[in-house]
């Protein structure tokens, strides 16, 4: 029976317990890293402020040069497409703001006379939109009910001149 000690094992096993841990640190890094670039996301959509027309620059929160969100109903023929950019005008309580939507056509329900939502940035007296929403949201009309009521006032009026 020889009893002389045996070489020790290579000592692999702790490089791979090592690279799981650097690859669970990483994994945990990626996970972490995409929520919190969806709750920046939608915090940034929360912090858009809800304004009418006639507000933008006169109301707090509705100032140039911040992320806006504005109500108004679209000028009738307003509306021009070129090379991919719509712009057009909304008016709300007699108070016009021109928009450039450089996303192309807003699509869906959009046309003249209607109330729509607008977000984007008011710059030099024009409004860069990025988004343009034809239905409100139920949360919208529920808080803004005066305001739809007098957007579809102002659509009324708009179909039936002209």
């Amino acid at each position: 029976m020889d009893l002389t000690p045996r070489p020790a094992a290579p000592a692999a096993a702790p490089k791979q317990r090592n690279r799981r841990k650097i690859m669970s640190a990483v994994l945990l890094v990626v996970v972490l890293g995409a929520g919190l670039f969806v709750v920046f996301k939608g915090l940034t959509n929360a912090l858009d402020y809800y304004c009418n027309v006639d507000e933008v620059g006169h109301k707090d929160g509705c100032e140039s040069g911040r992320q806006l969100r504005i109500q108004g109903v679209v000028d009738k023929g307003s509306i021009k497409t070129d090379k991919g950019i719509t712009t057009f005008d909304i008016t709300f309580n007699k108070v016009t703001i021109p928009v450039v939507y450089d996303s192309g056509e807003p699509g869906g329900l959009f046309q003249e006379c209607i109330p729509v939502v607008v977000r984007g940035v008011m710059k030099a007296g024009v409004f860069e939109g990025d988004d343009v929403e034809v239905k409100h949201s139920n949360e919208y009309d529920a808080k803004n009910k005066d305001r739809i009521a007098k957007a579809t006032v102002e659509a009324k009026t708009c179909t039936q001149s002209n």
